[in-house]
C-alpha cells in the first residue's frame, strides 16, 4: 500500500510563509511526476505546481516568483514552499504523484488560510 501524507498547512497573515510537505510512503519503487494543487470554496481544483523526475517545474501564473517546488527522491518527499502569501490562495492542497505500479495518487489534503 503507497500513500500520500501531507502537513504544514496552517493559518498565516496576509505576506506571510509556509511550507507545504508531502510524504510518500509503502513500497515505492519510482515516483515520476510530483505536484501540488489546490482547491478553494466553490472554485474548480487548479494547479498551483509540478516537478518531473529531473527536477524540471512549472508554476501556475498565479503563484510564480512567490512559490517553489522542490522533491527530495531519497526521502520520497515533495514541498511547496509559499511565500508572500495572499488571501486568495487560501484553499485545500493537495498533493498528487505518479508511480510506477500504482499510477497517480493523490493525498488528503492540508487547509491553508492567509488572513488579510
Amino acid at each position: 500500500q503507497v500513500q500520500l501524507v501531507e502537513s504544514g498547512g496552517g493559518l498565516v497573515q496576509a505576506g506571510g510563509s509556509l511550507r507545504l510537505s508531502c510524504a510518500a510512503s509503502g513500497s515505492i519503487f519510482t515516483i515520476y511526476h510530483m505536484g501540488w494543487y489546490r482547491q478553494a470554496p466553490g472554485k474548480q481544483r487548479e494547479l498551483v505546481a509540478d516537478i518531473t523526475s529531473s527536477g524540471s517545474t512549472n508554476y501556475a501564473d498565479s503563484v510564480k516568483g512567490r512559490f517553489t517546488i522542490s522533491r527530495d527522491n531519497v526521502k520520497n518527499t515533495v514541498y511547496l514552499q509559499m511565500n508572500s502569501l495572499k488571501p486568495e490562495d487560501t484553499a485545500v492542497y493537495y498533493c498528487a504523484a505518479d508511480f510506477l505500479f500504482y499510477g497517480s495518487l493523490e493525498g488528503q489534503g492540508t487547509q491553508v488560510t492567509v488572513s488579510s
